[in-house]
């Protein structure tokens, strides 16, 4: 699971390090290119959600097995295709396979995991995203520049298929939910507790993905010898940190680390705006949002979860939903304010949206990120 985690995100992210490439070798304009990435994200938001409510009695394994193969197929076709309106769509599917895949996750790994490790299941489980970030999306950008960006793509589809082969032979099937355990969406977002979490999931991921899209703005406006490259793997190293960190004491100190890790995440926004000319204290901020970062997915899928109980599928497929929220509008957000301000504008976004989100997990402490999950 965590493997398919780090296919999924670096999928994802793939596509903003490789533009350039991608633009020339279809002979269209970066902007057009750059629709890669809102219509995988668009496909999670659309498709997705209709897809885990009809899948929602199925049994596990098989249902997770089909997801990737499709999710497989839809890489492919952006692998080989020369018709960017085919890539398009495929990269929708792809992205729709990706929202089912992440909303059954989180669920089928506390079935197949004792009770009282099911936080530290979720841990593991969501290992992959920090190393697709540290990884994934570094060595994707880096393949597509020296050869081209189709072997990115294509490595990512062979990949894949690698990964089907294991879910097959080694993870465990789960049943799916019982017919009378089932809620409709908008109950399940009533349930106490779940919209304080998507609320906190949507602003806190709008920061993070704001300052992380943009990153490169920042690093020239600081006039720092540091690659993106650099930055991005150092970020990635620090998260696996922090997510080793998030499974050790999950299951025992479950809001104390989320509000540690909005905490941590204010602190190094606050050392990107006072160090800005420094690469020393740039590079600390890198490492401090990184270990704030790591475990958030983790916590959050972890707190969902325990809010919503039975319907836990559900409701990680409306986080899933709103983690693509943030991506689509921190694309949109960052575009505006880097054409009125500087990149050094980022970092005061940053923490001004992490300070919103600590604020709606401190009020909702009655019914949402308990002490133990």
């Amino acid at each position: 699971m965590a493997l398919v985690g780090f296919l999924l995100i670096a999928t994802e992210t793939m596509p903003a390090g490789l533009l350039p490439q991608i633009a020339a070798g279809m002979s269209i304009s970066e902007g057009l290119a750059g629709q890669f990435v809102t219509a995988y994200a668009l496909g999670t938001v659309i498709a997705a959600i209709p897809a885990v409510a009809l899948t929602r009695r199925m049994r596990r394994k098989p249902v997770f097995v089909v997801a990737v193969l499709g999710f497989l197929a839809a890489t492919g076709v952006v692998a080989l295709s020369g018709n960017v309106g085919l890539s398009l769509g495929a990269r929708f599917v792809a992205g729709a396979f990706s929202g089912l895949i992440w909303g059954i996750t989180a669920g089928y790994a506390r079935r197949i995991t004792a009770p009282e490790y099911a936080g530290r299941a979720l841990a593991i489980a969501s290992l992959g995203t920090p190393i697709g970030l540290a990884v994934g999306t570094p060595f994707g950008s880096w393949l597509g520049t020296t050869l081209n960006w189709r072997w990115s793509f294509g490595a990512l589809a062979i990949l894949s298929l690698i990964t089907v082969a294991l879910v097959v032979v080694l993870v465990p099937d789960a049943p799916g939910q019982a017919a009378t355990s089932q809620m409709s969406l908008l109950n399940v977002v009533r349930l106490p507790g779940v919209a304080v979490i998507l609320g906190v999931i949507v602003v806190w991921m709008l920061a993070h993905n704001t300052m992380y899209t943009y990153i490169s703005a920042y690093l020239r406006s600081g006039d720092l010898q540091l690659s993106v490259d650099l930055a991005l793997m150092t970020f990635g190293v620090a998260a696996l940190i922090g997510i080793g960190i998030t499974g050790v004491v999950i299951d025992r100190l479950l809001r104390p680390l989320v509000l540690a890790s909005i905490g941590l995440f204010i602190v190094a926004g606050a050392v990107f705006i006072v160090g800005r000319e420094s690469l020393v204290a740039v590079v600390a901020a890198i490492i401090l949002w990184g270990l704030a970062f790591g475990g958030a997915a983790a916590q959050l899928q972890t707190a969902i979860s325990m809010a919503s109980g039975e319907n836990a599928d559900v409701a990680n497929l409306m986080l899933g939903v709103a983690f693509n929220l943030a991506i689509f509008g921190a694309g949109i957000l960052g575009a505006i304010a880097l054409s009125a301000f500087s990149g050094l504008v980022l970092p005061l976004v940053m923490v001004g949206l992490a300070a919103v989100a600590l604020t709606i997990a401190l009020a909702g402490r009655r019914s949402a990120f308990p002490l133990k999950p």
